[in-house]
């Protein structure tokens, strides 16, 4: 089955963040990360932070961690679940949703105190034949910018893949 690339281009969210402490001394707990920088401000601030950083991954999580309803911007998929309109008829046939690869190309360290906006978009859709199933992968790419300045703090990319049932 092909896919329908018109996909592509899709919003699936726009969100406004607070970075504060106590989520990311929590998260670095969760990661199991004692390193000083993630937990104290006196030593973020000797390794040459402005702020106690967040751990790598953690914009994977901050938009469950620091969103607030009274804060968010309007919702580019006026409400609707692009992700689930897109992988739902695939689920239809049978098979398993699958989180695939995540990657982080950070532009500057998130801190603690940043305010940041989260743009996420369908950058891919395409299928593979594996072991006779056919993977299809839906690839979402969200931009986070610093909010006062509009600079890019984190591209955030992960894959959601279906695997049908095997033929």
């Amino acid at each position: 089955m092909a896919v329908d690339e018109s996909v592509i281009g899709t919003k699936t969210g726009a969100y406004h963040v607070v970075i504060e402490r106590g989520p990311v001394d929590v998260f670095a707990d969760a990661v199991t990360d004692r390193n000083p920088i993630y937990h104290s401000e006196e030593a973020a601030q000797a390794a040459g932070f402005d702020n106690i950083p967040a751990p790598p991954t953690y914009s994977f999580v901050m938009q469950h961690y620091g969103k607030f309803d009274d804060l968010q911007p309007d919702d580019p998929t006026g409400g609707k679940n692009p992700v689930a309109d897109i992988m739902g008829p695939l689920m239809a046939g049978g098979g398993v949703i699958l989180h695939g690869e995540e990657s982080f190309e950070y532009h500057r360290p998130i801190v603690v105190g940043d305010v940041l906006d989260g743009d996420a978009t369908v950058v891919d859709f395409y299928d593979k034949e594996s072991k006779g199933s056919t993977m299809t992968f839906l690839v979402i790419e969200t931009e986070w910018t610093d909010s006062r300045t509009g600079q890019p703090v984190v591209t955030e990319r992960f894959n959601v893949i279906h695997r049908s049932p095997k033929k």
